[in-house]
């Protein structure tokens, strides 16, 4: 007679080694999204036109460019958890500075800092949290990456509470700072000890862990790539990957350096209410997430991008068209539900195309996809400048409708 294995659920170590890189996705998540809703203060007080203001703002990106290839290094050196929690200090103690610059230079120059430390930050948590997938067996990184948009919205909302409250900013900042660097803290003491020398491309659990149980079947080798890749070079496919990724950090930009600013100056909206847009972004966004990985399943990549896509540029072409305040945070919403599998449907078809080193994909994805954050800000502020602040947006609907057209480079539905 056979009997069917029954699941053991996984050591305490790694249950809490999850809960601990949970913590770091969310303290990542909530640093920046404290500062975001203070961004029209701050460039009313420094007195800074639209394409000044893009040009500073660019600073954040600008330091995740320059930063980013140094994490390899960095965890080899200190490892994973240590790299991600000394990340998250510095992050703070960068949106901080720049919270409180009186200039311009010292305001682009901390967003610079905290940009650089996040980028490290990301790729510390990320590398920690694949670390603990291995040991589960079984698929776990976008439910961090979910809860990345929980701090988001947190830290969005803890924003918004400041200033209904009438706190300044360095006392915002400083109580914010202080909270998620103490859990990020707390959080190094269950993260998995040991360096970070298990390879990134064998998701089987770890061997130390016997009693982890057998790894679910979900988890077998993937079948054969379709034709269509085959049938296209790989350099289209990889570009076309970049532009997609891009596309979503575009979208993502708009609710991180505009929706604010937008709602608040174009819309005459409230301090409290203008901080909605960019909260409605993020929190449409882990909406996206949570299910995203079901409509995948269901109905495969490219449909999903594809109607995610559609999702945004109706959505936010909408809202800019017939511009009020309730249907300009519903747009907001809209692009980030429909952008919400963007980057990991990028990042997963990077990681697996043929020709190509383990890695490379993934690695030349995640760098170039950063040009979008880079870019953004300064190319919006110029047209918001020669224009309007809505015409300057339209590069939400651009994105969406970028997306729909390179969406065929994406799988589409197995079929048994």
């Amino acid at each position: 007679m056979t009997v069917d294995a029954i699941p053991v659920r996984p050591p305490v170590a790694d249950r809490r080694a999850r809960a601990a890189v949970a913590v770091l996705f969310l303290t990542n998540g909530a640093l920046f999204a404290n500062l975001l809703p203070r961004y029209p203060q701050i460039k009313a007080e420094l007195g800074m036109t639209n394409a000044v203001y893009g040009l500073a703002v660019a600073a954040f990106p600008t330091g995740a460019l320059v930063a980013g290839p140094a994490a390899g290094a960095l965890l080899r050196r200190f490892g994973s958890a240590r790299v991600a929690v000394a990340g998250t200090l510095l992050t703070g103690a960068g949106v901080l500075a720049a919270g409180l610059a009186g200039a311009v230079p010292l305001f682009a120059a901390a967003l610079f800092l905290a940009g650089a430390m996040d980028a490290v930050t990301d790729v510390a948590q990320n590398a920690h949290g694949l670390r603990v997938q291995r040991r589960y067996g079984r698929s776990i990184i976008n439910s961090f990456h979910a809860i990345w948009s929980i701090g988001a919205v947190a830290g969005g909302l803890m924003a918004a509470g400041a200033m209904a409250l009438d706190l300044t900013r360095g006392q915002h900042l400083t109580v914010s700072g202080l909270v998620f660097v103490a859990a990020a803290l707390v959080a190094l003491r269950y993260c998995l000890p040991g360096p970070d020398d298990e390879s990134l491309g064998d998701e089987r659990p770890d061997n130390e862990h016997p009693d982890a149980g057998p790894a679910p079947a979900g988890l077998a080798p993937e079948p054969a790539r379709p034709s269509f890749t085959a049938r296209r070079g790989t350099a289209y496919v990889l570009a076309a990957l970049v532009l997609i990724a891009t596309a979503g950090t575009l979208v993502e930009d708009a609710g991180n350096s505009w929706a604010a600013l937008y709602l608040s100056d174009s819309l005459r909206a409230s301090a409290t209410l203008a901080a909605t847009g960019y909260i409605a972004l993020v929190g449409a966004q882990f909406v996206g997430r949570i299910i995203g990985d079901r409509l995948v399943d269901r109905f495969g990549q490219r449909a999903v991008a594809r109607t995610g896509g559609l999702i945004a540029a109706l959505g936010m072409g909408l809202a800019l068209a017939v511009p009020t305040l309730p249907g300009t945070v519903l747009g907001f919403a809209a692009a980030g539900f429909g952008v919400a599998t963007l980057v990991p449907a990028a990042m997963h078809e990077a990681d697996s195309l043929p020709g190509l080193k383990p890695g490379s994909g993934l690695t030349i994805v995640s760098w170039l996809m950063r040009l979008g954050f880079l870019v953004s800000p300064p190319v919006v502020g110029l047209v918001a400048d020669a224009t309007s602040l809505r015409i300057g947006l339209l590069v939400v609907p651009l994105a969406g409708l970028l997306t729909v057209l390179l969406s065929g480079v994406l799988q589409p539905r197995r079929t048994a």
